[in-house]
């Protein structure tokens, strides 16, 4: 079988590293940056316990290297922005190993690395094509503005993100839910002063600021805050004073932690990155599964648990073992939608806190047996090698 995978993103890598040395499998990965040009791509994130034990199971390399590259994520901390304790979860009670604090250039990185070889830059998604076998033959776009025909494919796999261009070109742009929210992302780097290490949040009202050191002597910092509506980000909000108004406790002094961000904020303003939360209707196929998706081609999801990146390394890894067993698209769909549709669903539960639920209530609850519950099973429920592998099992499911 003939793969192409449309980009080389954190389900695309893993897919490609995982058909590696399959004899029946041709897998090429076509990539439309430059050769290193996302090597200080984005700012930072974490991957849940999860993520690590797909890594584990399937990827042991990829689990070490991720490992090296990174901080533990270990605890989950909830105060206000005046510093009163909320929720002070160790991880380790609900998953079987911790999760990770990682900067986007370096999980790129430690992808990437193992299908290098198999990897074209400089391809750009334009069109889609057959040939007389019925197969999909892509056409790129190159930087010098030729068109490139790479052949035809008996399975093409979108890991271009929720933006995928081999979505819209095969069952058209996805119509995304904008939930009324703004969130914002900031990469601090020289954080000696940071006086917080593991993930955070902070609440006022339904104001949330999110942070954690990544390597490097770095801070990750998130803020969020609601926007009455599906409205674009108002300029007023994109302030200094704006954001310190919006995270300032009334009638006390912020904590340290807050206080230390509010200050970074100011300081960095220009480097924050704006967007609005939205979610995108899963698809896993499509093209009478000739097009697979991963991801967030398939599944943009809202982070407040972090598994966005986290779903698509269940993604790679795991579809990779069904693919290998002899499975196709729909089998891959099978395993999967179940499994992400419960962690979309338990991730926008998660979110109430940034939804207008009163944030001390809505915690609270986060600390109680049966979110635990739900969090252990997200944690936890993962296919090892032994349970994909089996024919019977990838064509029952």
């Amino acid at each position: 079988m003939r793969i192409g995978i449309i980009g080389s993103g954190v389900a695309g890598s893993l897919l490609a590293e995982g058909l590696l040395g399959s004899p029946h499998h041709d897998v090429v990965v076509f990539e439309r940056a430059a050769a290193g040009e996302h090597a200080e791509a984005g700012t930072g994130l974490n991957l849940g316990p999860n993520a690590l034990k797909a890594l584990r199971l399937h990827a042991p390399a990829r689990h070490d290297a991720l490992r090296a590259a990174s901080l533990p994520w270990r605890r989950w901390l909830v105060e206000l922005t005046d510093g009163t304790p909320l929720l002070d979860l160790d991880l380790l009670s609900v998953a079987e190993e911790p999760g990770v604090r990682i900067r986007w250039s370096e999980l790129y990185r430690a992808l990437r690395a193992p299908v290098a070889h198999m990897t074209r830059h400089g391809r750009a998604l334009e069109a889609l094509e057959e040939d007389a076998a019925g197969r999909l033959v892509p056409v790129f776009r190159a930087p010098f503005g030729a068109l490139i025909r790479e052949g035809g494919f008996d399975l093409l796999i979108g890991g271009d993100g929720r933006y995928s261009r081999l979505r819209a070109l095969t069952a058209g742009e996805p119509v995304p839910e904008h939930l009324g929210l703004c969130i914002w992302r900031l990469l601090v780097t020289e954080a000696d002063d940071c006086p917080f290490d593991d993930y955070g949040q902070w609440f006022r009202g339904s104001n949330r600021l999110l942070a954690f050191r990544v390597p490097g002597n770095a801070v990750y910092i998130a803020g969020t805050f609601r926007l009455g509506g599906d409205v674009p980000i108002p300029e007023e909000a994109r302030t200094a004073a704006h954001q310190r108004a919006l995270f300032t406790p009334e009638g006390a002094a912020p904590s340290p932690a807050v206080s230390w961000m509010l200050g970074r904020i100011e300081a960095d303003l220009g480097g924050i990155h704006w967007a609005r939360t939205q979610e995108a209707p899963m698809l896993r196929h499509a093209a009478g599964g000739r097009a697979l998706f991963l991801g967030d081609a398939a599944q943009a999801m809202v982070p407040t648990l972090g598994q966005g990146a986290t779903q698509a390394i269940e993604d790679g890894t795991i579809a990779a073992a069904i693919l290998r067993a002899g499975g196709d698209a729909a089998a891959v769909a099978a395993w999967r939608d179940p499994r992400v549709d419960f962690a979309r669903r338990l991730s926008l539960a998660a979110s109430d806190t940034i939804l207008g639920t009163d944030p001390v209530e809505g915690t609270l609850e986060k600390g109680r047996a049966p979110f635990l519950a739900e969090l252990h099973r997200l944690y936890t429920e993962v296919p090892g090698p032994e349970e994909l592998a089996l024919p019977a099992r990838v064509a029952a499911a």
